[in-house]
This record gives C-alpha cells, sequence and structure tokens, in this order.
C-alpha cells in the first residue's frame, strides 16, 4: 500500500524512491509488525482471559504443565493479524506472491481458528474432527498447488531443486502439484504438533522464516541468482516482505510466549504460519531446504508417526510420550532446556541450509 502511495509522491520528491528497495521494506515491515504484536500483545490476554478462553491440558501428560490450565490460547490471532497487516502495508501489491502467501496463511490460520472456536468456545473437545481438518487442509492445499502450477511463467518454477548440487535439478510436471500440497500441509501439521512447549515452536519459525526470506531476495534477483547457480525465479524477492512480517511478528509474540507462556498461539497460529513456510518454501523453490532448516519439526512429526505405528502394530510405545518433546519433560528435562536445546538445533540447521547457498 504505502509502496503505490511512495510511486505517487515521487512525482513531487525522488527520496520515496528508496521505497522500491526490497532490503528496506524488509527492515520496516520486520519492526511494523513487531510493534503491531506488542501493542495488540496485552490488549488480545485480557479479552481472552474476559472470555475464558484457557489452555486445556492433557492428565496423562507432564505433571508440569498442569499450572498452565487455563492460560489464554488462540494468541495465533495477534500473529496473523501483524503479519497480514504488515504485508499489506509495506508489500508490493501488485505482486502475486504477496497474495499466494497471504491467502494460503489466513486460509490455514481460518482452520486452525475454526477448530480452536470449537474446542475453547462451544467447549467441543473434540473441535474440529481430524478428518474434518485434514480434509479441509487438502482441499486448500490442493487448490494453491493447482494454481501454482497453472500459473506458472518460468521452467525453474516447477522444478525440484537438489542442495549442493550446481546444474543437478528434476523437471516435475504435474508431479509438482503433489510436491507443493505435501510441503504445504506436512509443514502446516509439523509446526503445530512442535508447539507444545513455551516458545518452543515460534522461534524456530521465525528462524527459518528469515533464511527463507534470503533466499527469496537472492533467487529474485538476475545477479545473485547467476552468481550462487541457484534458480531465477523474476519477482519472488517480493516474498521476502512477507518473511520479515512473520520475524517481526513472531519475535513480537515470543515477547509474551516465552516461558512462562502469558499466551499460546493455538492451532490458529500454528497451522497458519506451518503453511506460510511451506509455501515460501515453494515459492523459492527450496522445498528440501526447508525439510533440513525445519528437522526439529521434522523429529516431531516423525516421533509422532513412529509411536502410532509401533503402538497399533506391536502394542508397545517407542518414546513414553509424543511428539518427543515431552519424552524428554518425561525423562526429567526441566521445560527451559529443552526450548532451548531445540533452538540451539534449529539455528544450526538454518545455517547449514543457508550454506546451500554457496557450497554446490
Amino acid at each position: 500500500m504505502l509502496l503505490y502511495i511512495a510511486k505517487l509522491l515521487e512525482t513531487y520528491y525522488r527520496g520515496f524512491h528508496v521505497l522500491h528497495y526490497i532490503t528496506l521494506r524488509c527492515v520496516l515491515v520486520a519492526l511494523t509488525s513487531l510493534l503491531i504484536a506488542l501493542f495488540i500483545g496485552p490488549v488480545v490476554i485480557r479479552k481472552l482471559i474476559y472470555y475464558q478462553i484457557g489452555q486445556t491440558v492433557r492428565l496423562d501428560g507432564p505433571k508440569s504443565h498442569l499450572q498452565k490450565s487455563g492460560t489464554p490460547t488462540m494468541g495465533g490471532v495477534l500473529i496473523l493479524i501483524a503479519v497480514i497487516f504488515g504485508s499489506l502495508l509495506w508489500g508490493d501489491l501488485g505482486s502475486r506472491y504477496i497474495w499466494i502467501t497471504l491467502i494460503t496463511t489466513a486460509s490455514f490460520g481460518l482452520i486452525g481458528f475454526i477448530d480452536d472456536y470449537r474446542k475453547l468456545i462451544l467447549k467441543n473437545s473434540r473441535g474440529l474432527s481430524a478428518r474434518s481438518k485434514f480434509l479441509w487442509q487438502s482441499l486448500i492445499g490442493l487448490g494453491v498447488a493447482i494454481f501454482l502450477f497453472w500459473t506458472a511463467k518460468y521452467p525453474a518454477e516447477t522444478r525440484l531443486i537438489i542442495p549442493f548440487f550446481k546444474y543437478f535439478g528434476f523437471e516435475l510436471g504435474i508431479f509438482y502439484i503433489f510436491l507443493v500440497y505435501f510441503v504445504i500441509v506436512g509443514a502446516s501439521n509439523a509446526v503445530n504438533l512442535t508447539d507444545g512447549l513455551d516458545g518452543l515452536a515460534i522461534l524456530p519459525t521465525v528462524m527459518i522464516a528469515g533464511a527463507l526470506g534470503i533466499f527469496a531476495y537472492v533467487g529474485g534477483n538476475l545477479f545473485f541468482a547467476k552468481y550462487l547457480l541457484i534458480p531465477y525465479v523474476p519477482g519472488v524477492g517480493e516474498v521476502a516482505v512477507f518473511c520479515s512480517a512473520i520475524v517481526g511478528a513472531g519475535l513480537g509474540f515470543l515477547w509474551f510466549n516465552t516461558y512462562p507462556a502469558q499466551i499460546f498461539m493455538g492451532d490458529v497460529g500454528a497451522l497458519g504460519l506451518g503453511a506460510a513456510l511451506g509455501v515460501i518454501a515453494v515459492l523459492v523453490r527450496q522445498e528440501l531446504v526447508l525439510m533440513v532448516m525445519g528437522g526439529v519439526f521434522v523429529l516431531e512429526t516423525m516421533s509422532v508417526v513412529l509411536q502410532v505405528a509401533s503402538f497399533k502394530l506391536t502394542g508397545k510405545r517407542i518414546f513414553r510420550m509424543a511428539p518427543i518433546h515431552h519424552h524428554f519433560e518425561l525423562k526429567g528435562w526441566p521445560e527451559p532446556r529443552i526450548i532451548v536445546r531445540f533452538w540451539i538445533i534449529t539455528c544450526i540447521l538454518v545455517l547449514l541450509g543457508l550454506a546451500t547457498l554457496k557450497i554446490r
């Protein structure tokens, strides 16, 4: 929005041309989203407490979680508000990439909102059934995948890029649709499974979004893309603005979500942010790098899959409790130790992912 205003004001003062620079708008949108989250955070917390929209704690889980019962949840609403408003304010609204990321994030966030609303406000313990939730995720994921496939303008947009190799990639053709669907839906559920401890999911999301923003910026710049031998997709650099909005909003939310949390993000935040990471990775052609940088999310998801499979096949559990962060809790690890160690692991994996820019 402000970019259009700046273009009009350039006629009178050339200094407004500075807003054309993506790097500057990335800084400004991060600060804007951060301030929005910090400003509306206390208001959202008060409203959630007033309407008694609090977390319900499982009795079979770690006993330390019992004290969290009643903590305001659905805090993901403030993240999405900050991300969407910041992106609309500083993003190029003529870019299809901005709209794709916004619509995907908002759609998955809406699924999470309905689930949280049913569980926490209507007091329906089931919320959305797993089948209904997966159905709606699949419909939206497939819709986004088909749209991206039919609107692809450049060969690089539908190729699977292999990290650490200069010229090795696959033309996916129609299988591109299945890859996009898997990445978006998978990332959404992976972040949701990880969101079980104070700040455990949000800071890895922030770090990964920041790294993907770098990929978006260099992938949308012909000179950098050629130098680094990564796919050049004209216009995709605008996604860096959206990534920066996630960084700012995520840090603002972490201010209230850090241990001991004053608010939880709920499904509305976890599903929306996970889908956002997935669609960003697809747009910048770094699906495999997302799996590397999001190794903690992958680990959490696989721990659930293995636990369920083992119990159904053998009647025995591999972990004391899944997702795996609860396993460490039941082993006696303090919650802050688990959180910080998972953050450190994510930091290492993000750096490894960024190394693929140069090591080829």
